[in-house]
């Protein structure tokens, strides 16, 4: 409800589900992914009827010592259960058998870009051994599900995108989404910011005073849209996007 409450104090709606019958419920609504299980436990047994996941009983812990990888990188799994032909029902966990193709896409700010998901991170999870769904299938099937055809999101989720758009073939998408991966806002120590690191956030700033125009000023000179932070109407910003 905090991230409602923020779009409407900055004047903006979503596209595709009327605010109010989300307040009005929330535990129901097809827009909260945590209502979905039904939607990703479909596509999850339409991967599997095309031989296209299998269980996997592997750990982070087991991962982290049979791959050899440096503070900070992404371990690559080497496939211990791709071929160990285990029960479905000892595990909730699944895995999608990642190809070995290149998968070459063009970022809107990037530019071209060649990823080799077998080599990146090889088979990843789409559920894990405690029935949740990771983040690389649920985005999947919510974009296709609600036909998004732009993804705008930072530069420290590019690695994801060759290993999602190889997921989202497999799914049958027909038309894929472009990207666009920006840069980051970062403290003074480099650190991205996060809410979760107790960063402040657009309720903070309405608290402090900021009125919305500020804030978009702010954001759009930070996002290289304009070269200093005066302020920017509604009208303003969606100006920045016009054709």
């Amino acid at each position: 409800m905090g991230l409602l409450a923020d779009l409407e104090w900055l004047g903006l709606e979503p596209d595709q589900f009327d605010v109010a019958s989300f307040r009005a419920d929330p535990n129901g609504h097809p827009a909260r992914q945590s209502n979905q299980d039904a939607r990703y436990e479909r596509e999850l047994e339409h991967l599997a009827t095309r031989s296209l996941i299998y269980p996997c009983v592997c750990s982070r812990r087991d991962i982290a010592h049979r791959v050899p990888h440096l503070e900070g990188e992404e371990p690559r799994y080497p496939g211990t259960c791709r071929m160990a032909r285990i029960d479905p029902k000892v595990t909730s966990a699944r895995r999608f058998i990642v190809p070995p193709d290149m998968v070459a896409f063009h970022d809107l700010r990037l530019g071209w870009q060649e990823q080799r998901p077998a080599q990146q991170c090889g088979d990843f999870l789409l559920r894990d051994r405690h029935d949740h769904w990771t983040y690389q299938y649920a985005v999947v099937v919510d974009d296709l599900v609600h036909d998004i055809d732009v993804v705008i999101r930072g530069e420290d989720l590019l690695a994801s995108t060759g290993r999602q758009l190889m997921l989202a073939r497999a799914l049958e998408r027909e038309r894929m989404p472009v990207f666009l991966h920006h840069a980051l806002l970062v403290n003074p120590d480099g650190r991205k910011l996060s809410k979760s690191h107790g960063d402040t956030g657009i309720r903070e700033m309405r608290a402090a005073g900021w009125s919305r125009e500020a804030l978009f000023g702010m954001a759009a000179h930070h996002a290289g849209l304009q070269n200093d932070t005066r302020p920017l109407s509604l009208d303003d910003v969606a100006a920045l996007f016009a054709p």
